[in-house]
């Protein structure tokens, strides 16, 4: 039972169902949470009941306010497919004891395992947060989900103690320590680490292949094509599809967020590089001080061009534009040799069969365990000279 009369709330199927001024307010500079990146993922049918993301977000109001309090943006999950919080040896116990995982319910966002507040609000508060735990609880009831689920929470949101289950992830960000420029990042590092990478990054400048950045006007519906080929090709030969977003996905996130959006694009033969060969592109996104890096694709190979084109340019970017982190993406040990360092992540999670509850808490446990000891691997193998 919600025992907080102070509130209400509702589930929608839809980010337009609230105002963009009402959801803005409430994600305030947050961008994969914004208003226009969740609405492009719902216009676009890249989420929707026949991809297995059925958007059912919740949002808060207080009875004494006309205007929401809280949001939630949230799913009702098939699968565990674009969650990037691994927890298919769950679904797979279930099946063994002939249990329904699916359906479940998950605050995430689609596809993109980046770190940011799940919980879009301007005033936390404990009373808030147990009734946001108490309504999904009952809708857990109401609607048979097996669990609740909240991915890539920053650990300074601050749930109720003992009702989520906590687990860590690893992910390497590269941090800026006031670079004045590439170089000067490339003296922290040793000699052998340092000539690695300048090695990786002449075999690119003294090839046929040029690389421009694009922004805003310059990213024609031919280009937005391009890099879609390159999106989907890179997906095929993966996972064998042609990838959780839409082309329209992509058209309107370069409409909608023109100020945050930027593409790094690779072309051969370059005298006029608006008529050569497009061969690849990665996919930036910038906010207040982190950069991200998203969805690269190439329609050919040519060795190093990924390194080039997703890490070596986002880290000039970074430092040209005085930006504190770049985030490249989930997964990818071989960042740490140039130079990304591994840091936590943070989920939350509760089952609602209680036997399941339990054995999950202690494979958690466990699970974090092993990741400190990885953890610490990973600092070993930094590139950087001993201070």
């Amino acid at each position: 039972m919600l025992g907080n009369q102070a509130f209400e709330h509702r589930f929608i199927d839809a980010v337009s169902k609230v105002s963009r001024a009402d959801w803005q307010r409430l994600a305030g500079d947050t961008l994969f949470t914004s208003y226009e990146w969740l609405h492009a993922l719902e216009q676009s049918q890249s989420v929707g009941g026949h991809t297995g993301w059925q958007p059912h977000h919740l949002v808060i109001y207080s009875k004494h306010q006309q205007h929401p309090i809280a949001a939630l943006p949230g799913y009702i999950k098939s699968h565990s497919y674009g969650e990037y919080v691994f927890d298919w040896a769950w679904a797979e116990a279930y099946e063994r004891h002939n249990l329904e995982y699916y359906p479940k319910w998950i605050s995430a966002v689609p596809f993109t395992p980046v770190v940011g507040p799940r919980l879009l609000c301007q005033s936390h508060s404990n009373a808030l947060h147990q009734y946001i735990l108490d309504t999904l609880d009952q809708a857990a009831t109401e609607h048979a989900w097996s669990g609740l689920h909240i991915n890539f929470e920053p650990i300074t949101q601050s749930w109720p103690k003992g009702e989520l289950m906590e687990r860590h992830g690893i992910q390497f960000h590269w941090h800026n320590r006031s670079y004045a420029n590439f170089d000067a990042f490339l003296d922290t590092m040793k000699a052998r680490k340092r000539k690695m990478i300048k090695k990786e990054r002449a075999q690119i400048s003294k090839s046929d292949i040029q690389v421009r950045w694009l922004n805003k006007a310059q990213i024609t519906p031919d280009v937005v094509y391009q890099f879609y080929l390159c999106y989907c090709r890179t997906y095929r030969k993966r996972s064998g599809h042609n990838g959780y977003l839409t082309q329209q996905f992509f058209t309107l996130l370069f409409a909608n967020l023109p100020d945050n959006t930027a593409l790094c694009c690779a072309y051969r033969n370059d005298e006029n590089y608006q008529n050569s060969g497009f061969i690849a592109a990665s996919l930036y996104l910038q906010d207040g001080n982190t950069l991200y890096g998203r969805y690269w694709g190439a329609l050919e190979e040519s060795e190093h061009l990924h390194f080039e084109l997703c890490y070596y340019q986002g880290i000039e970017r970074a430092i040209k534009h005085g930006l504190q982190r770049f985030d490249a993406g989930a997964q990818g040990e071989h960042k740490l040799l140039r130079g990304f360092e591994p840091i936590y992540t943070h989920s939350f999670h509760t089952l609602t069969n209680p036997l399941f509850k339990q054995a999950v808490a202690e494979f958690i446990t466990t699970e974090r365990n092993q990741l400190a000891h990885y953890f610490q691997q990973c600092q070993s193998l930094l590139p950087f000279k001993e201070q």
